[in-house]
């Protein structure tokens, strides 16, 4: 009897580890196709399968359809019954709306760091300043990219406030921001502009001044904003079809 009920409890023991281990592909797949679309990797209006997608991540369909599905509460793709799963491609008005959002939640940000004082946050903000005035100096458009996501990055930790930080997060993955943030840059001059502003910005921090630091935050994402939109005239683009 013993030998049976030892049996049985390492039977569920093993059944629970394969429950943990799908869910452990469900999260992987996710979070790759999470950094897949942010990235750019996977365009707006992209279409997903989900064959291919297990055949890439090397696992089965089931988690790869749970992994769609938790991407679709988060905005970053569209499941369309009996059409297809495709990247979601927000609209102009729903891009305008998130980088309002943005300035609010960056201009918190930069009031609350600048509240903090002399924290690691801001030499890290010191360093990637010089960084990216070498980048832009260098002309490395895509170098200064990954600097301005990282800026802002830095903004957000500094602020030292999880709940900001959990709905920054869950706004940027909306706004596929790395991807927008090179489409911005691509205005004339605006590299530029932008290190100008990150300068005003950390400038502000540093004396402390947490109303002006949100203020010039605030222009900051704003005068992002306007670049990006006229650089996405013919937004947004068609959404493929998928093959009969």
């Amino acid at each position: 009897m013993q030998d049976t009920y030892e049996t049985a409890e390492g039977v569920m023991m093993v059944a629970a580890s394969r429950r943990i281990d799908t869910s452990n592909f469900q999260e992987r797949a996710a979070d790759g196709l999470r950094e897949m679309i942010i990235s750019g990797e996977l365009a707006p209006g992209q279409p997903l399968s989900e064959i291919t997608l297990a055949e890439i991540f090397g696992i089965s369909r089931t988690p790869i359809r749970e992994a769609l599905k938790q991407l679709q509460i988060e905005g970053l793709v569209e499941i369309r019954p009996r059409i297809g799963t495709f990247v979601t491609v927000p609209s102009r008005r729903e891009i305008n709306e998130l980088f309002e959002m943005k300035q609010l939640l960056e201009g918190g940000a930069a009031r609350l760091m600048a509240a903090r004082g002399d924290v690691p946050e801001l030499t890290a903000m010191k360093a990637n300043v010089r960084a990216a005035d070498a980048a832009v100096e260098a002309g490395d458009v895509e170098r200064y990219a990954q600097l301005v996501h990282e800026f802002h990055e830095i903004l957000i930790a500094g602020a030292d406030n999880g709940k900001l930080a959990t709905h920054y997060r869950l706004l940027m993955n909306q706004l596929a921001y790395g991807r927008l943030v090179k489409t911005s840059l691509g205005q004339p001059g605006r590299s530029i502009e932008s290190e100008h502003e990150h300068h005003t910005v950390l400038e502000l921090i540093i004396a402390k001044d947490g109303i002006g630091a949100e203020n010039c935050m605030r222009r900051h994402v704003h005068a992002s904003q306007q670049a990006l939109m006229s650089q996405l005239e013919t937004w947004p683009p068609p959404l493929p079809q998928p093959t009969p």
